[in-house]
Formats: structure tokens, C-alpha cells, sequence
């Protein structure tokens, strides 16, 4: 499949690191030959250096033969006229344009078959509503939904008055008493696929599968309170505070904005007349210390800085806050992350990326391609989704008797509406729908890749 990704800011490389790891043919465009040079000595890409959405620039990448163009520069409109040209270039082209601007929403939804949109991407709305969902479900680092939200993979860390710490994971369910697996626990830096004899330590992130109703369950049985949210504080005033204290605002959660700059302060006040906007900067202990934080609030960092947002976190831990959500731009600094808790950590980039992945995949579905696919662990783990087609090897053999690939497991199995949390008893059959975690860097393109 030829892919032309036009831009290559955080979201154009994270795309080119994924799809070129998975074989795909790449071209890539942007007007910074410093940028292109960079890609080009590190994957095995056609690079084109000019405006990408200038006709003869994309038909010098090869629109009219491309199968999908991702548009992700920094310029909605750029994005916009990039595939509205590629279009008429190409007809059979599939587009990908990603628009951030609020304004441009509704406007881009009615227009987008004139446009020849396939797929929008908002990574701030995204952000938000991933936000929205950790708020107004504490208790989890993480939540990555599958099947149609019947079955979730998500985030713990093992704490040191934490009922899993110094346990084997065969005998997790005594302590849970539900139907959960560990799928992966990430432990120094290093994504573990762990067997039944696998002894869980203090400061480990776990990275469970089950299903919403038996999740609600393990935190009940562990021991961790899910308080309702009052309050919410979001340090930064930019888009994805507007969108969080939107979706916020329809319930009775209280919102409290902070933001230095008064211009937007002034513009918040206007767009959201629930919410409390305040004209201070987040780095100010003094504001802290007025600020009568409790159990019942939750903080999110998202100011534009990761290094503020991140000793926002630390210090609204040490007064006590319970939830706290720590907005980062990268997520390479993965040491950091393993070995200092920040809440939950959300990385629009990443959510971005990953939505699109699982589009490009879903165009090859036909031949048995995932449908879905999330980066778990800090980016060292994939959970991918696949349909269990009449092509799919050994159907109806219990799993005990495959041979996996090293590092892969199966996590669930859905059999129509019924999900199953997998032993070595269980079988999948033509139909149904299997969720399997693999270590990162060596692709799953097909459901047989997970076979010896």
C-alpha cells in the first residue's frame, strides 16, 4: 500500500516510525529540508521537499497512484486544500486531514464529502475526551477500550500498601476475585509478558485486560477508592482545556481554568460561562497554597511546557490530590515515566497516530489486517484486535496446544456478545473477535503472524 504523509511534525514521524516499521511504501512531504533529511537517514522513505498542497509537488510524490494521504502539517487550511487536491488528482484516494481549530468543527463535518474526507482527526478533542473518560472513571493510570467497548486494557501500578505486591500472578485471582489477566507489566524500562509464576513487586505497571463490569470489580476487591470528581483544575488555557471543560460543563462537575495570558482568559470567559477562569500562572506556588486543594479535585496538567506540567503533578500529589492527569507532547522519556508517577500521562500525539494506524490497517482488513490497534507500556507493548476469518489457522485447537511466537498472548476472545478472559482450555472459532499483546518491534500485520 503506497502512503503519502504530508508533514513531518511529532504526529508525520510517529506515523512514519509505525507504518514504515509494518512495511508500508512511504513518501513523505514538508517544506523543512532539515526535517526530510532527518526521516530519510533513518527509514527507508521517499522524501519531497516543497508546499504539500501544491498540485505538481503531490503529483511528484505519486498522488495519483497513492492509496492514502495523511495530511497532519501544522495548517488546517494547508491540510484541507492538500486533500481536497490529492483528491481530484486521484479519485480513489483515501484522505486523512487532521484540524484542530474549534471553529472550523461542524463547518468540516457537512462539508466533508465535498471536501473528499475519509477520516478527521482532532488530536485536542481526542485528548480531551480521553481525559473525560480517566475523570469520570477514576481509579485507573489508563483505559484503552476494544470490541466495541466490551472489553478494556488498562493501567495500575503495584503501590507499596497494594494487596498484588509480592504475589505470583496465579494467584491474582484469590486476591481479585474476578475474571482479569495481566497482560503485560512494565518493570525498569522493559515490557514483561508475564507467565503464572511471574511475582509482582513494588513499583510495577500492570496492564490488565477484562471486561468494564469486572473491572469495576478489581477496584472494589484492591482496595482503590473511584471518589467522584468535584472538582476539576486544568492548568493551561489552550484548546484541549476548552474542549475538556466542554464535555465537563454538561455534568455537575465544577471547572476551574488557569491560564497566564489574560487575552485568553478573556476568550475562555466568553466561550465557557460555567467554568471559573482564572488569571494566574500555574508555576506559582503562592496560588497553590490559596488554592484549598482536596481529595475530591482533580489536576491536569496541560499547560504547553511538559517539564511544568510534569512538576504540576508532583506537587498536587504531595498535597494530597488523588487523581491527577499529566498532559505530555512526548513520551520518549519513558525512564522518567517508569520510575516517577505522574497520574495518568495523555500524549495527543500518540492518540493521533494510533487512530490513524488502525485506519490504514482497516483498509487491509479484507486480507485479515487488525482492526484496532493501541501502544501499551510506554510505547514497548502493541494490543492489536483481529476478526477470525475462515483463513485464520488453527481455529477450534484450545490454547495450550498453539505455538505463540515468544512475547506474544492472547488477552481476550470474543465470541459474539460473550467475552472471555482466555486459560488454556479455550478456543477461537470463524467469527469471532481476538485481542492479542505482542512486544513492539515486531509487527503483527495478520492474525497467523502470532503463530510459530
Amino acid at each position: 500500500m503506497k502512503i503519502i504523509i504530508a508533514g513531518y511534525g511529532k504526529v508525520g514521524s510517529a506515523l512514519t516510525r509505525q507504518l514504515s516499521a509494518e512495511g508500508y511504501d512511504l513518501t513523505i512531504i514538508d517544506s523543512n529540508k532539515k526535517k526530510l533529511e532527518s526521516g530519510q537517514g533513518l527509514y527507508d522513505i521517499m522524501c519531497v521537499h516543497g508546499n504539500c498542497a501544491a498540485m505538481d509537488v503531490l503529483q511528484h510524490a505519486g498522488a495519483e497512484n497513492a492509496d492514502l494521504l495523511i495530511a497532519a502539517t501544522s495548517e488546517d487550511e494547508v491540510n484541507l486544500l492538500c486533500c481536497l487536491t490529492a483528491h481530484k488528482l486521484n479519485k480513489s484516494i483515501h484522505t486523512i486531514a487532521r484540524i484542530r481549530n474549534p471553529e472550523y468543527s461542524e463547518q468540516i463535518v457537512m462539508m466533508r464529502d465535498s471536501l473528499g474526507l475519509s477520516l478527521l482527526i482532532n488530536p485536542e478533542r481526542q485528548a480531551a475526551q480521553e481525559i473525560e473518560r480517566l475523570i469520570k472513571y477514576p481509579g485507573f493510570l489508563k483505559r484503552e477500550k476494544f470490541a466495541h467497548g466490551k472489553v478494556e486494557i488498562v493501567e495500575l501500578r503495584v503501590t507499596s500498601d497494594s494487596p498484588l505486591k509480592d504475589i505470583k500472578l496465579m494467584q491474582l485471582g484469590q486476591i481479585t476475585k474476578c475474571q482479569a489477566l495481566v497482560c503485560t507489566v512494565l518493570r525498569g524500562g522493559e515490557a514483561i509478558m508475564p507467565t503464572g509464576n511471574f511475582v509482582l513487586a513494588e513499583g510495577d505497571r500492570l496492564f490488565v485486560t477484562a471486561t468494564t463490569n469486572q473491572l469495576a470489580l478489581l477496584l472494589k476487591n484492591l482496595g482503590i477508592i473511584t471518589h467522584r470528581v468535584k472538582r476539576v483544575i486544568i492548568c493551561g488555557g489552550g484548546r484541549i482545556a476548552y474542549y475538556l471543560a466542554q464535555m465537563l460543563e454538561k455534568g455537575s462537575t465544577e471547572v476551574l481554568i488557569i491560564e497566564r495570558s489574560a487575552d485568553k482568559c478573556v476568550k475562555l470567559a466568553e466561550l465557557l460561562p460555567k467554568a471559573s477562569i482564572v488569571n494566574e500562572d500555574a508555576s506559582d506556588l503562592a496560588f497553590w497554597e490559596s488554592a484549598r486543594l482536596s481529595e475530591d479535585d482533580a489536576v491536569v496538567g496541560m499547560t504547553g511546557l511538559d517539564e511544568l506540567n510534569m512538576m504540576i503533578s508532583l506537587y498536587v500529589k504531595s498535597c494530597g490530590v488523588k487523581q491527577i492527569i499529566t498532559k505530555l507532547s512526548r513520551t520518549e522519556s519513558s525512564a522518567i515515566l517508569e520510575s516517577i508517577s505522574f497520574g495518568s500521562v495523555v500524549c495527543p500525539k500518540d492518540l493521533c497516530s494510533n487512530t490513524i494506524v488502525g485506519y490504514v490497517r482497516g483498509m487491509r482488513n479484507q486480507t485479515g489486517t487488525s482492526i484496532a490497534v493501541h501502544r501499551i507500556a510506554d510505547g514497548k507493548a502493541e494490543a492489536m484486535e483481529f476478526h477470525v476469518t475462515k483463513d485464520t489457522a488453527n481455529c477450534g485447537v484450545p490454547l495450550k496446544k498453539l505455538r505463540l511466537k515468544k512475547n506474544v498472548l492472547i488477552a481476550s476472545i470474543l465470541h459474539l456478545s460473550h467475552v472471555e478472559i482466555p486459560n488454556g482450555d479455550s478456543c477461537f472459532h470463524q467469527g469471532d473477535t481476538v485481542i492479542i499483546v505482542s512486544e513492539s518491534g515486531r509487527p503483527i500485520i495478520k492474525l497467523n503472524d502470532i503463530f510459530e
